[in-house]
């Protein structure tokens, strides 16, 4: 926003915030369980990040729609409107990320298991501090604004002194807007504005419906058929960069050494002395007759 007091890059940045701080707390919990820390798990909190944006969206959606339609409310009813609104579309999707990701603690794969073990714990904190920690911000983000104070200096706005010697974008900076009036409550968002009006009407006419069924068939069948198409196994050439100097090895070993079959290694268990010659005069023995 352009206006210095409805601006919310506080609001925001807490939003982060509160996913880093459940980044923190399910790591610093599975490292005092003992939960072994994989090179996968690192990966994590831009999982965190991604669902706990998406839910600070949520949230403040809904309380702007709140202190639209109850200007004249009190915080505490605009946040228990709020909570109504949003707890129940974040609480599902929490609930099935945290599922997704302990089911696949079910694998044998301990690498797996770890990063499962990790996000999922992680999107729990994220749902608590959304619930908690983000909902305190919204509210000491409204008082201030109710103040009328700066967003990055939370210093009152006087709105009465006269600013007509002030530039237009000094005032704009330091009052709201380039007239000696506080800015006021804004309308609604431009983006509800286009899915109330054009993109609803759009969808719910009768021809659309039928492109809609149309084209979701298609998805459909070309879904089954992929999943028709799915082979167990694994191209180690695929994990590598295409620039990477495995690709060529890869390509050579493939061309030249695959009629050989898959290599065979021979491990010694015992401790042995290297050093004497006849130890690996005998080791060598050992190879050849295994050729």
């Amino acid at each position: 926003r352009l206006s210095c007091i409805r601006n919310n890059i506080w609001l925001a940045s807490c939003g982060v915030l509160s996913s880093g701080l459940a980044v923190l707390s399910s790591f610093g919990l599975m490292l005092f369980c003992g939960v072994p820390f994989v090179v996968t798990v690192a990966n994590a909190p831009f999982l965190i990040l991604g669902v706990g944006v998406d839910d600070m969206f949520i949230m403040i959606a809904s309380w702007e729609q709140s202190s639209r339609k109850k200007e004249k409310s009190s915080v505490k009813s605009l946040l228990a409107e709020t909570y109504a609104e949003a707890a129940l579309s974040v609480t599902i999707t929490t609930l099935t990320d945290v599922l997704a990701f302990f089911i696949g603690t079910w694998t044998a794969f301990p690498s797996v298991r770890s990063f499962c073990l990790y996000t999922g714990t992680a999107f729990v904190f994220c749902y608590v501090y959304t619930m908690t920690f983000f909902g305190a911000v919204l509210v000491l983000n409204h008082k201030r604004e109710q103040g009328n104070r700066h967003w990055l200096t939370c210093m009152r706005v006087d709105v009465d002194k006269d600013q007509a010697e002030n530039s237009c974008l000094y005032n704009a900076c330091c009052i709201g807007s380039c007239s000696r009036q506080p800015s006021q409550p804004e309308g609604e968002h431009p983006m509800s504005v286009f899915f109330k009006k054009y993109y609803g009407p759009f969808v719910t006419n009768k021809w659309i419906k039928v492109l809609m069924v149309l084209l979701y068939g298609a998805y459909l069948g070309g879904s089954i058929y992929g999943c028709t198409q799915i082979r167990e196994g694994i191209d180690l050439r695929n994990l590598a960069n295409d620039a990477s100097y495995i690709i060529p090895y890869y390509d050579d070993d493939d061309k030249y050494f695959s009629t050989y079959g898959p290599r065979v290694m021979v491990v010694i268990t015992e401790s042995v002395d290297y050093w004497n010659e006849s130890v690996r005069l005998g080791i060598e023995s050992c190879a050849q007759n295994l050729e």
